[in-house]
């Protein structure tokens, strides 16, 4: 028996998904309409008439009021609906529940730090204070590439690479402002992660973000871990490479000689992200993610959600889960703060979703918000952080970042994230070094057409033949093998240097 043409989420709704296009004229068993027009798959239809200014509900929430009288059947998308503002309750803590802790956790296969850190990886990392040593940096790196130099590495078999993460930022700002201290804390968060077994950190030697500002604020320690030097101190380009190549020739050996053993599901942190997300990303992969971050959390580990700007309009719901009504008001309090920047910068927050996210059917940001909540699962929202803070609480958490995926993992990876899970609608082709990424989509088209990039597919869920709860335990199940070593899509391919994108918040001077 084939599955019905549209997918109906909740009783309350007066709209339906469409499973695959409909034409003009289908019938759409159990709603007692039909279809008027071509309406592309993942795209909305009208199961009832709806008034110009009546709220389109989906998931049994608002994502939008109609713009103009909307019949029966009609295709309900940016021509008809536009988000509006309204009032959202958030009981904070009213949805909260005990979380039911597995007797036995689940392990994976960690590495083990000196210090009792777990990684998930094993690189040796190659950090910048300001762009100025971005090339550098890289040429450090490529030294060491397998594609270039395999001879380099292939003594070395439990070393993962080494990367050199460059990027635009650290001077031409305020030497006490925002800005810099958010940088600060995002090197600090990457030179302290456990998936890096050691770090050079390379300065340009004027740079506004210098390095022992950087070290003194982010309580680091200069050894044989951490070496950190610049290029006027060092005598120009060719001799900071030639000392890069020398000092990680020499931290190789030591590098090498870790070991995997059985660790607790506890010491995953997981970062969780949406990009290129579509219609049915709401129904089919973060639903799936959610149910693998309930296991997760229930095992004692920790997910992130982040970008800030796609939860808006649906964070009633985590506040309905806060674990405390401060909880509740630290979260609040970064919407209010994104609602004060971006009208700073004359924007508003339903700038998105996006040209793509809309092709794929997404309408307006509420609809957006609430599908990528979904990704959360539906334990207790545990405490907020801020950008790149470091994660100290177990559970659900929060950080506030941007929507925009590089930035916003950056955010988590620098707060202790050790593997990031990002679905994925319309396709994505993205990696994040130290810590590997796996991709999952939200329908089988895109699996079929873009299977190199995708770990595992959730669009079964979406013709009827999975289901949330089945599948999520199959993502569990790959996060823990990801984390014992296996190789996601992404580090395949050699992703995860470029992707490396701090928060620029201030002025460029």
């Amino acid at each position: 028996m084939s599955a019905p043409p549209v997918i109906r989420i909740h009783p309350h709704d007066n709209v339906v998904i469409a499973r695959a296009q409909l034409l003009g004229g289908t019938l759409l068993p159990g709603e007692g309409v039909s279809v008027s027009g071509l309406v592309p798959p993942g795209h909305k239809v009208a199961t009832r008439p709806i008034a110009a200014g009546e709220p389109v509900r989906r998931y049994d929430q608002v994502i939008g009021h109609a713009t103009q009288p909307i019949a029966p059947g009609q295709h309900v998308h940016v021509h008809n609906l536009a988000y509006a503002d309204f009032a959202r309750h958030h009981e904070p803590g009213a949805g909260a529940t005990p979380t039911a802790y597995f007797a036995t956790p689940a392990t994976f296969e960690g590495i083990v730090r000196a210090d009792g850190r777990i990684a998930t990886r094993n690189y040796i990392g190659v950090l910048t204070s300001v762009n100025c040593s971005a090339t550098a940096a890289r040429a450090i790196a490529d030294a060491f590439r397998r594609d270039v130099h395999p001879e380099r590495l292939a003594p070395y078999p439990n070393v993962d690479g080494v990367v050199a993460l460059t990027h635009g930022m650290g001077c031409a700002t305020a030497s006490d402002g925002e800005e810099l201290l958010v940088l600060r804390r995002t090197l600090g968060g990457y030179a302290r992660h456990p998936n890096f077994a050691a770090v050079l950190v390379v300065g340009l030697g004027c740079e506004t973000n210098q390095i022992q500002g950087l070290v003194a604020q982010e309580g680091l320690q200069e050894g044989a871990r951490l070496i950190a030097f610049n290029i006027q101190d060092t005598g120009g380009t060719a001799r900071t490479v030639a000392r890069g190549v020398e000092l990680i020739q020499a931290l190789l050996p030591e590098a090498n000689r870790v070991q995997r053993r059985p660790v607790p599901a506890s010491h995953l942190t997981v970062g969780l992200q949406c990009g290129g997300s579509d219609g049915y990303s709401g129904i089919s992969a973060n639903p799936a993610l959610g149910a693998a971050v309930d296991l997760l959390v229930r095992h004692g580990g920790t997910a992130i959600l982040s970008e800030t700007p796609e939860v808006y309009g649906g964070e009633h719901l985590l506040t309905r889960r806060a674990a405390s009504p401060e909880v509740a008001a630290r979260l609040l309090a970064r919407i209010r703060w994104w609602e004060a920047y971006t009208e700073r910068h004359g924007m508003k927050m339903d700038n998105n979703p996006s040209a793509g996210n809309k092709a794929g059917g997404l309408t307006t940001i509420l609809e957006k918000s609430l599908g990528a909540i979904a990704k959360s699962g539906t334990t207790n929202l545990t405490d907020v952080f801020e950008f790149a803070q470091p994660v100290t609480t177990k559970g659900l958490v929060f950080m506030d970042t941007p929507g925009y995926d590089p930035v916003s993992a950056t955010g988590q990876v620098a707060g202790g994230a050790n593997l990031i899970c990002f679905t994925t609608g319309r396709g994505s082709a993205y990696g994040c070094a130290p810590s590997p990424s796996l991709k999952f989509s939200t329908n089988t088209a895109l699996w079929q057409r873009q299977a190199e990039d995708i770990d595992l597919d959730c669009g079964a869920i979406v013709e009827g033949t999975d289901s949330v709860q089945a599948c999520g335990a199959r993502i569990f199940q790959l996060i823990l093998d990801t984390a014992s070593g296996g190789k996601s899509k992404s580090e395949l391919h050699g992703y995860g240097q470029n992707e490396f994108v701090p928060w620029q918040l201030g002025a460029v001077m």
